[in-house]
């Protein structure tokens, strides 16, 4: 958005010149620190975490139609799962045809339990269907259909969901090439249900969601997963510093630091590194290691994330 992007230069633009640029940096090292850090207050300075503080903590993901909401339930169920929950899923989109196929699919493939219901069309009934079970879990992902913010019976029909579900957490999804319009749409499903956090997916292409950081300026709401890629695990809680350093070509430890826990346990990494100083590491290891490598996804994107390789 132009008056966003004018507000940051202005903010550089003032520090640059009022600043003393410190003893052993040049005035150009002194800049690109600027940028670093007037981008990461921009994008909201520390990240968000969604903390689980009630038992079933109830996330419920709205957007427009093909932003990769279903599949974002998944790789969240996913997410939520490692970290020790019980997670179910919750198919709410009574409208795109073959949307409880996608759903029943991604519970499938994320090994979690899913309430739907094929027949049924108001998706008020459904979320009443199954009420009684919903306390086993820790947290139920709840997925609705995908709004066009101008149409105004999906608008009343999202409005009746969010009273009758009451959800702890309303994420926006927002795809990373949405562009301008996405300031529209924020700002109508802010006003509708009161958005708490924005996932930007397909972060893996080009674009690098100005959009959706848009959306986050106008409604407040901190961007708090992104999406990097197809696969089920591809799905990283956003950390300004990290991902402002990634842009800017200087890496993200954090976040390879995250990956190389999913990958591999703290117990195996103590091992190994034992084995490597007696010189008892063997080719079964080595094959150990190639997997939990492969866990970790594509190389090109790893190597992105160390300091000064991308």
């Amino acid at each position: 958005n132009v008056s966003l992007v004018f507000d940051l230069t202005k903010g550089i633009k003032d520090r640059i010149k009022n600043e003393e640029t410190p003893g052993g940096l040049t005035k150009k090292e002194h800049l690109i620190n600027i940028v670093y850090d007037e981008l990461v207050s921009f994008l909201g300075k520390e990240g968000h975490k969604i903390e689980v503080t009630q038992k079933p903590f109830k996330i419920m993901l709205v957007g427009l139609f093909g932003s990769g909401k279903t599949t974002t339930t998944g790789k969240l169920a996913r997410f939520f799962t490692k970290r020790g929950n019980k997670v179910a899923l919750v198919g709410l989109d009574v409208h795109r045809p073959a949307a409880m196929d996608q759903l029943e699919q991604v519970a499938n493939n994320a090994k979690v339990p899913y309430f739907i219901d094929k027949k049924e069309k108001d998706p008020i009934k459904i979320w009443r269907k199954s009420k009684d079970e919903y306390d086993n879990f820790d947290v139920l992902l709840i997925d609705t259909a995908g709004r066009d913010a101008l149409s105004s019976e999906l608008i009343e029909e999202i409005e009746n969901v969010t009273d009758e579900i009451k959800p702890d957490e309303k994420l926006l999804v927002i795809s990373a090439d949405i562009g301008q319009t996405a300031q529209t749409q924020a700002e109508q499903f802010h006003k509708s249900c009161a958005i708490t956090g924005v996932v930007a997916t397909k972060m893996d292409g080009t674009a690098k969601a100005g959009g959706a950081l848009s959306a986050c300026a106008v409604t407040g709401a901190p961007i708090k997963f992104i999406g990097v890629g197809e696969r089920i695990d591809d799905l990283e809680t956003f950390n300004p510093p990290g991902f402002v350093s990634r842009l800017l070509g200087m890496g993200d430890l954090e976040a390879l630091l995250e990956k190389a826990k999913g990958a591999i346990s703290e117990e195996e990494a103590e091992d190994m590194g034992k084995k490597f100083l007696k010189g008892d590491f063997n080719l079964i290891d080595l094959y150990e290691q190639m997997e939990a490598m492969k866990k970790m996804g594509p190389l090109n994107k790893l190597v992105e994330m160390v300091p000064g390789f991308s």
